[in-house]
């Protein structure tokens, strides 16, 4: 079935999770001999997540530069940003990512990753798609990746949540639809996120609400409990969903109480390690809170947020979080959706993404936590400045291209482009300065050697987290797998060990 619009959309993924509270548990698939023992290379995972479509050849798989002049040919520019050199000899990097250059001897990096053929292009779908790993729609709730990992592998620290979303807001454009996968699905309340919006705020999220005492507080969350325990099975979900929310709300209590809770706190945080995942940050001489020292001191908005959301994942990882996103956040037409001021647009966010991703790779490897920490900086797909979708998939297109381009606002890659794209990983068992698959050098620059699928992709993700492609659950009389149908293959040429 395909959707053209964000409607259908959101009520058949709706529909599903109001299933999924209606479900019962979730049976095991195999009996533990009959599942593919895998030994991790990995203990924890962060996803760097560039909602709206990051371009492959303007950031990690740059090509032939041409730079701005009026009366420029569209069909000729493939980058609008010269390459630079990297730590590592064979590879470049698009002008701008200077920092995370000079760490790419850490870096595996894929050029080749294919997004999914779904039809017109609806940036939720394929954000389904991707942290799903199914497309929708779907008569089951699929869970987001973090939940599938929180759930197979449990908590590193009891105290922690083991799955972690920094930086989304879902009270804006598309905010319902991002909810639709940002979620434990069928799996149970237990394994869905802590979300946090704001990074400076974390520290809100791991006490009580502003002016009220601990002691009322928790009597408060014990009358809650009682009542929910009450409630005849069916008004909150079945009894095993039921069950899974009062494991929750109990998890939630005690974060409050650990010490790990100060781990979300950043004005604990030394000013000179602030500074280096936000170069632009210049407090004041004094804070009275620790929203006043982040929040009102931004001069240049989500470029220190993002910053902050890796500074605050890093000191997760150190209390011993499972599963981490951080997002530059997806808002439509805004950050990397660029439907037009594409070349101006990506010289923000990579100032937004630079610095912080290449400090996160060098304080986790201080920390010796790298190794055991799989990163994947990944979109849900890229962008081209001629083709939507794929050359060989035509579909319609959502931005109109000059013939001849006389205005700087259509100097950029503004179209869906799903043919390839680059995921970028650190950390985790993979090879160091390593390149997977080649894309075409001239339009369009699709996938020419080792494609990658995104279900293929997550098979990687997951084997180097001790998960086997085709680990799943009976639910509603079907079966469900981590990758989709538990097809899933991963890139085992990657690994250090293969």
């Amino acid at each position: 079935m395909q959707f053209s619009d964000r409607r259908n959309f959101l009520k058949t993924a709706s529909a599903a999770t109001l299933g999924a509270l209606a479900g019962g548990a979730p049976r095991s698939l195999f009996a533990n001999d009959e599942v593919e023992k895998i030994k991790p290379t990995a203990d924890r995972c962060i996803v760097l997540w560039m909602g709206g479509g990051m371009a492959h050849t303007e950031t990690f798989d740059p090509k032939r530069y041409t730079p701005y002049e009026n009366g420029l040919d569209p069909n000729k520019v493939l980058s609008t940003f010269p390459a630079i050199n990297t730590a590592v000899d064979h590879i470049k990097l698009s002008e701008g990512l200077e920092n995370i250059a000079k760490v790419m001897d850490r870096a595996t990096l894929i050029r080749t990753v294919q997004a999914a053929d779904l039809g017109f292009i609806l940036h939720s779908r394929h954000q389904y798609n991707w942290h799903t790993g199914y497309v929708p729609p779907q008569t089951v709730a699929a869970p987001h990746l973090g939940a599938w990992i929180s759930r197979t592998l449990g908590p590193l620290n009891p105290a922690v949540p083991a799955f972690i979303n920094i930086g989304q807001r879902f009270d804006l454009g598309e905010g319902e639809e991002l909810k639709a996968f940002t979620t434990s699905g069928f799996l149970g309340s237990e394994y869905g996120p802590f979300n946090v919006a704001f990074p400076e705020q974390a520290a809100d999220a791991v006490r009580p609400p502003a002016g009220m005492s601990e002691g009322r507080f928790a009597d408060r969350n014990a009358a809650y409990k009682k009542l929910l325990e009450a409630s005849p099975i069916g008004q909150h979900g079945s009894g095993y969903q039921k069950e899974s929310l009062l494991r929750a709300m109990d998890n939630a209590h005690r974060l409050l109480s650990s010490p790990a809770a100060k781990a979300f706190d950043l004005a604990l945080e030394p000013l000179a390690n602030t500074r280096k995942y936000y170069p632009a940050f210049q407090p004041g001489t004094r804070f009275d809170t620790p929203r006043d020292r982040f929040g009102a001191k931004y001069e240049e908005g989500m470029i220190g947020r993002f910053g902050l959301g890796c500074l605050l994942a890093r000191r997760l990882c150190e209390v011993g979080a499972r599963f981490i996103e951080v997002t530059t956040e997806y808002i439509p037409f805004l950050n990397w959706d660029t439907h037009e001021n594409g070349h101006s647009r990506l010289v923000s966010m990579k100032r937004m993404i630079d610095a912080p991703i290449a400090q996160l790779v060098r304080d986790l490897e201080e920390r010796g936590l790298l190794d055991r920490t799989l990163i994947v900086l990944a979109s849900e797909f890229s962008r081209d400045m001629m083709v939507e979708g794929k050359p060989d998939n035509a579909v319609k297109n959502q931005v109109e291209v000059p013939d001849v381009i006389n205005d700087p606002k259509h100097y950029g890659m503004h179209r869906h482009f799903t043919a390839a794209g680059s995921v970028l990983m650190f950390g985790g068992g993979l090879k160091r300065g390593h390149v997977h698959g080649v894309t075409a050098d001239e339009r369009p620059c699709k996938a020419v050697k080792d494609p990658v699928s995104i279900s293929d992709l997550h098979a990687t993700i997951y084997r180097a987290l001790g998960i086997a492609p085709n680990h799943g659950y009976e639910v509603e009389k079907r079966p469900f797998y981590v990758t989709n149908d538990g097809k899933g293959k991963a890139v085992r040429g990657l690994f250090v060990n293969g």
